[in-house]
This record gives C-alpha cells, sequence and structure tokens, in this order.
C-alpha cells in the first residue's frame, strides 16, 4: 500500500464530526435540552462560588477546594456545549483543524483536573479526620501550594501528549463523536501513531496513578481511624466525606462510561444512549456537583437559601424599578 504523498497531509484543515447525524429530525429539541442544561451549570456553579466568596465562614480549606471544582465545572461545561450548540445548528457539522485540536486540549485538562481536585479534597477530610488539631494550621499553609498544583499539574502533563498531536498530519476527516478527543484525532493520522500511542498509554498512568494513590490513601486511613476509635465525634466526621465520595463516584462512573465505549463494541447500544454515555463525564459532574454539596452540607444549603433569596430580591426591585422609569 502506498502512502499518501506529503502534498495531501496539508489538505486536512476540517474534520466531520459523524455523531450528529442523529440529532437531525429532532434539532430543536436537541438544541434546548442542552442548552438548559448549560445555563443550569452556570448558575448552579457561580451560586456556590459566590457563596463561599461571599460568606466569610466559608472561607476554610474544604470549601476553598470546593470553589475550585466548581471553577473547573464551568471550564468543562464551556469547553462542551457553547461548541455543541453551534456545531448542532450547522448544516455540515465540521470543526476545524485548530478549534478541534483547542477542544481536545481543554477536555482532557478539564478531565485530569476534575479528578486531581478530588483527590486534593480526600487529602483535605484525610487532615480534618485524622489530625483534627492540626488541621488548620497545615492545610492553611498548604492550600495555595495544591490549588497551583491542581491546576498547573494537568496543564502541563497532557501538553505533553499535545505536542504529539499536532505534530501529526491527517488524511481522515470523520470524527466519530460529537465532540473532539485526542485518541479519536490520533487515529486519522497518516503517519505511523507508534510513539504518540505509546505517551498516551503512559500518560494515563500520570494522570491517573498519583490521585488513585493519594484517595485511597486518604479514605484507608480515614476508615483506619474510625474503625479503631468508635467515636462519636469520628463517625459524624466521616459524614462529611458523603459528598465527596458522591462525587468521586459521579465522576468515575462518567469516565468509566467514556472509556468502555470507546474500547468495547457498542454497536448494539442505541444512538441515545452512546450519546448519554459519551456526555456523562462532561455534563453530569459540573451538574450535580454543586447539588450533592448544597444538599449534603448544611452550612452550604443555608448560605445558599439565603444567597439565592438576595438575587432574587435584587434581581426583583431592579425589573420593577425598570417598569417605572
Amino acid at each position: 500500500m502506498t502512502m499518501p504523498s506529503m502534498k495531501n497531509f496539508s489538505k486536512v484543515t476540517s474534520f466531520y464530526l459523524s455523531e450528529y447525524y442523529g440529532m437531525e429530525d429532532l434539532k430543536a429539541v436537541y438544541f434546548c435540552i442542552f442548552l438548559v442544561l448549560y445555563v443550569t451549570i452556570i448558575a448552579e456553579n457561580v451560586v456556590l462560588i459566590g457563596v463561599i466568596y461571599r460568606e466569610k465562614s466559608l472561607h476554610e480549606p474544604m470549601y476553598v477546594l470546593l470553589c475550585n471544582l466548581a471553577v473547573n465545572g464551568l471550564y468543562g461545561g464551556t469547553a462542551l456545549l457553547p461548541a455543541l450548540l453551534v456545531n448542532l445548528l450547522s448544516q455540515t457539522h465540521e470543526i476545524s483543524l485548530s478549534f478541534c485540536q483547542t477542544q481536545v486540549y481543554a477536555i482532557h485538562t478539564y478531565a485530569i483536573t476534575e479528578f486531581t481536585i478530588l483527590a486534593v479534597m480526600s487529602y483535605d477530610r484525610y487532615m480534618a479526620i485524622c489530625h483534627p488539631l492540626s488541621y488548620h494550621t497545615i492545610m492553611s499553609r498548604r492550600a495555595a501550594k495544591l490549588i497551583l498544583f491542581m491546576w498547573l499539574y494537568p496543564m502541563l502533563a497532557f501538553l505533553i501528549v499535545l505536542i504529539f498531536t499536532l505534530q501529526l498530519p491527517y488524511c481522515g476527516r470523520t470524527i466519530e463523536k460529537v465532540y473532539c478527543i485526542n485518541y479519536l484525532l490520533v487515529r486519522l493520522a497518516c503517519t505511523d501513531t507508534f510513539i504518540a500511542n505509546i505517551v498516551g498509554l503512559l500518560s494515563v498512568v500520570l494522570y491517573t496513578g498519583p490521585q488513585l494513590v493519594m484517595i485511597f490513601y486518604s479514605y484507608g486511613h480515614i476508615l483506619r481511624i474510625c474503625l479503631l476509635s468508635f467515636s462519636k465525634s469520628k463517625f459524624k466526621a466521616l459524614r462529611t466525606c458523603t459528598p465527596h465520595l458522591l462525587a468521586i463516584l459521579n465522576y468515575s462512573f462518567g469516565c468509566f462510561f467514556e472509556i468502555a465505549q470507546g474500547r468495547f463494541d457498542s454497536s448494539h447500544l442505541s444512538y441515545q444512549t452512546k450519546l448519554f454515555l459519551s456526555l456523562y463525564f462532561l455534563i453530569f459532574p459540573p451538574l450535580l456537583n454543586p447539588a450533592i454539596y448544597g444538599l449534603s452540607i448544611g452550612l452550604i444549603r443555608l448560605k445558599t437559601h439565603s444567597f439565592s433569596l438576595k438575587l432574587y430580591f435584587v434581581f426583583g426591585f431592579t425589573m420593577t424599578q425598570s417598569l417605572y422609569m
């Protein structure tokens, strides 16, 4: 088989996102659903960030980390949904090479950052339960370094993989998804992708290894302390881990759905099921995390209710003034 000439490599400047075909008949319905989801993600996370920022009683390490989780939720939702809404209205469902590469970087760094923040939050719970007397002192001193690590580590780590992807010439133009993702982009390359694939596989260990160690180490010690002490205060502290564990499970399910769909035959699944599974890790963690924490932590629930009432009265007062002007 003759390899395509270098002249053909430069012709691929855009890609066709083939999975939009299933939305054609109900395009308006899908557009409304995704628009509502995006607005809800923005509203929930902005309210959560606003509550934590305004309330001094919430200026503690746990809530600062939660604020970062909400910021990443906004980042992930914005990496997907605006482009999805635009492509849904497009007649060709094409995406330019440069925008596709940008989306690849945004989606992957969101995914790694989400897992990294959840890992750091598990360490925070470990310090709070296993070292309660020194918790505030240690976490206050380490908070800035941990936050810097949560954001810089994913951004720089995935940049190594992206550099290999950016150097690839492409022959194929069809991406079987509604958004761009790295392994599908690599599959469209004309040249040998052995090195890129090896780097990609090694990067999975780099992206998940330290986080998994931190999560299992933290909860291993938390369970050991709680089982050994049997004190009421320890089990009460253990309850503060519930929203964090739910957030980890929610995100893990989403990642499993995405990995399983990409690695196993999913032809027997309906279009709607495959779409749901491929979008879960990008939509549902940002959508459900504020609700999980808002409902689980009484202080946030109380402050969010108060903050929402203030927004309602300010908005209502502004609207009333505009009517009488």
